[in-house]
């Protein structure tokens, strides 16, 4: 479903260079689980931006379901986020003057669905993730781990064959943590969701299918 193929990824600025990714090669089948681990500027989310279509690499090869990114053009790649992948952020990124319901919609807004069909999706997505009576709420009057599923719940809505996880347990103690891990893990085990999260936690990472680590740009054992 995800293939890397010799991967680096390299920023330029007219004094430096950094090497962010080097020589990355990475296949992630369907309905996989796997955690991204590595020190604090080793590439990580770097590696999610690329399986994200968010970015391009410098060199080498990023396909999605057999189909090499470079196909794409602006639109298709804006199509495939929208229909195919959902995120995840550390930050929430919830807009804090829309209700619950509006945030979990936005994604759909983009699809050809009518207002009811968007809202029904909303409703059904935040009940997944156990918010069904939080719906009117505001961002603000939501705890850090409510905050997070109704994160969750926006990047699901669209029913996505990917979810992309950037620390999503990093701004939450133990056991909101644990919560959105159980969220992850029966989206992957009944919903059959590939996953890729990026995490510092082994304790999180113990509960995914195995460990992709990655140090100063490049892969290792």
């Amino acid at each position: 479903m995800i293939h890397l193929q010799e991967v680096s990824k390299l920023y330029r600025t007219d004094r430096v260079e950094t090497t962010a990714l080097d020589n990355i090669n990475l296949d992630v089948g369907k309905g996989e689980f796997i955690s991204v681990m590595g020190p604090s500027g080793c590439g990580k989310s770097t590696l999610l931006n690329l399986i994200g279509l968010l970015d391009e690499p410098t060199s080498g090869k990023v396909a999605l379901d057999g189909k090499a990114i470079d196909r794409y053009g602006d639109r298709d790649l804006a199509r495939v986020r929208n229909e195919r992948l959902g995120f995840i952020f550390q930050q929430f990124h919830l807009v804090s003057d829309l209700s619950v319901v509006d945030n979990v919609e936005i994604p759909l807004l983009y699809r050809k669905m009518s207002n009811k069909e968007r809202r029904r999706a909303a409703l059904a997505a935040l009940d997944r993730v156990g918010l069904s009576s939080r719906t009117r709420h505001f961002p603000t009057q939501l705890s850090g781990g409510q905050q997070q599923r109704v994160a969750i719940a926006r990047a699901i809505v669209g029913r996505p064959g990917i979810l992309l996880a950037d620390e999503p347990t990093g701004n939450l103690d133990s056991q909101m943590g644990d919560e959105i891990m159980s969220i992850l893990e029966d989206l992957n085990a009944n919903e059959k969701t590939t996953i890729v999260m990026v995490t510092h936690d082994p304790r999180m990472a113990e509960k995914t299918h195995r460990v992709v680590r990655l140090f100063d740009g490049r892969q290792v054992q």
